[in-house]
This record gives structure tokens, sequence and C-alpha cells, in this order.
């Protein structure tokens, strides 16, 4: 029986989840190595829900850092169909306000030193990913903004930069020229490990502040921003507590069967180790 049925990642600033009964801490082991803290399960508007903490406690992992792979697969082993991930990012665009909410429904990838994928190692596969997002989730998200009183935009582009360093100017005018909203350093590659994973996933993207391309950013102080950043997590506690009384109990979206015809590669030709690893996700499509 699946030990969850939503996954929850929170990001800088939201590191636990009020609200949760019921609640025991779970170590999930991986083929793919640890994931970035122990799980922490339980119930939250009556629905099985697993929370992750994206960087660990006490924030100690790197965004290039993260184990993107141990990651979402936990998340899949405990049984987990959906996912809402939640994180701070720079506003590219004036309309969106520190403390303003963005549920995004594209990326642009400027990563370069990331795994992003279950395929390799002798299984070859492809998914769609032309819609990043799920729409059920990220409608779910958009709704629970409304129903708590934050200002939740739905829709935009998200850019996924390599980081820790934050933008140049240069790089900031240039993804504003390209009509991208928001800029952070994570979603990405969890949503392509998702689709894959076959697990729904949207993101909460928090305003922290303008990036760089704003005239006087500068002058915003480390203090302005912490105060942003938590009252943002404050806001991220009440959104993801209605969203997820709002999720649908039954998923009629591509999400569930994204990797149907995704493996390219003859199932007897695959290695017992890529076997292994890789059962769990698309064994059921080879057979095995």
């Amino acid at each position: 029986m699946a030990q969850a049925e939503i996954g929850i990642i929170g990001g800088s600033g939201l590191y636990s989840m009020p609200g949760f009964t019921n609640v025991h801490e779970e170590c999930v082991e991986t083929p793919f190595g640890d994931p970035s803290e122990v799980f922490v399960l339980g119930e939250l508007e009556g629905r099985k829900v697993a929370f992750l903490a994206r960087h660990g406690r006490g924030h100690r992992i790197l965004p290039s850092e993260l184990n993107f792979r141990a990651n979402i697969y936990a998340f899949k082993k405990l049984g987990v169909e959906r996912i809402l991930s939640v994180s701070a990012v720079g506003s590219l665009k004036e309309e969106h306000k520190p403390t303003d909410f963005v549920i995004p429904d594209q990326f642009i990838d400027r990563t370069c030193h990331r795994v992003s994928t279950f395929f390799g190692e002798g299984v070859v596969g492809h998914v769609s990913f032309g819609d990043p997002v799920c729409a059920t989730v990220a409608q779910a998200a958009a709704q629970a903004c409304a129903a708590v009183g934050v200002t939740g935009k739905l829709g935009g582009t998200y850019v996924c930069m390599e980081g820790p360093q934050f933008s140049t100017r240069a790089e900031s005018k240039l993804y504003r020229s390209w009509g991208a909203d928001v800029i952070g350093m994570t979603n990405l590659q969890e949503a392509k490990l998702a689709r894959e994973a076959e697990i729904c996933y949207a993101t909460v993207a928090m305003v922290t502040d303008y990036d760089c391309w704003r005239e006087g950013h500068d002058a915003v102080t480390t203090e302005e921003i912490v105060a942003v950043l938590h009252q943002n997590a404050e806001n991220a506690a009440k959104v993801v507590k209605a969203a997820v009384a709002a999720m649908p109990r039954e998923r009629a979206c591509a999400c569930a069967s994204a990797a149907r015809f995704a493996v390219m590669t003859q199932p007897e030709t695959i290695p017992a180790a890529a076997k292994e690893k890789v059962g769990l996700l698309f064994g059921k499509y080879l057979g095995w």
C-alpha cells in the first residue's frame, strides 16, 4: 500500500510543513543514492502526504549538488502520484512583486552540470515534455492561492540557472528579452524526472526580490529579503494546505502514462544492473 499520495518539496524558507497529523519520518533508500533528507510522512487535509526539504535541514545542499534522481525516485517508491514543489525565485517582470507567487507552465534550461534523466546505462528512452507541468496540480495551486488570499499567477516561464551565483545584469536582461517571468535554480530537473516517473508535477514559485535587471535592486538589503522569505514561507504553508485539499482524488491527466511508449531499447538487451535501477519506473511496460 502506498505510504503517500501527494508529495511536497519545500524550498528556501520552507523546511517543514505545519498542520501535519500522524507524523513519522522515513529514510528512503534508492538505487540512485540518498535523497536530500528523510521524508516526513503524515496526513494533511485528510490526504496522505510526504514532505521533503529540498536542500536538507539547515539548508546545506547547493542546487547543483542536489540528488534530483534520488529525490523523485523516493517519492515514486512511497507511492506518490502528484508533487507540488515550492521554491524561492527572482522576478524578471515588474508585475511579479516580492511575496507574489507564480505557478509557471514552461521552463528554460540554463543548467550544465546536472543529471536529469532516469534513462542511460543501457536504457534509451524519451518522454514528451512540451507541456512540462501538470495542469491539474497547477490549477489546484492557483485555486489555493485565491482561497487563502495570496497573489498567485497561473502561467509563465521559469528560467532554471546553474548557480550558485546569481545572474549577471546582461544575463538578466537577456532572459527578460525572452519573455521569461521568474528565475531559480532547482525546479526543471524535478519536472523532467517527475515526468519520466509518471508523477504529476507543478511548481509554486515564491518571488523574493527582483533580479538584478531592475534599477535600484542593489539598494535592497539582506534583512528585507529575509523578511520576504519568512512571509513567503507562511503563505506557502497556507497555499500547500489548501492545494492538497483541492487536489482531485483520481488522476485523469496524461502524466500517469507518460512513459508508456518511452523505452526504445529492446528489453532483452537491457543490462541486469539497469533493470534493477529502473524496474520500479518502467518495468510494467517491459514485462518485468
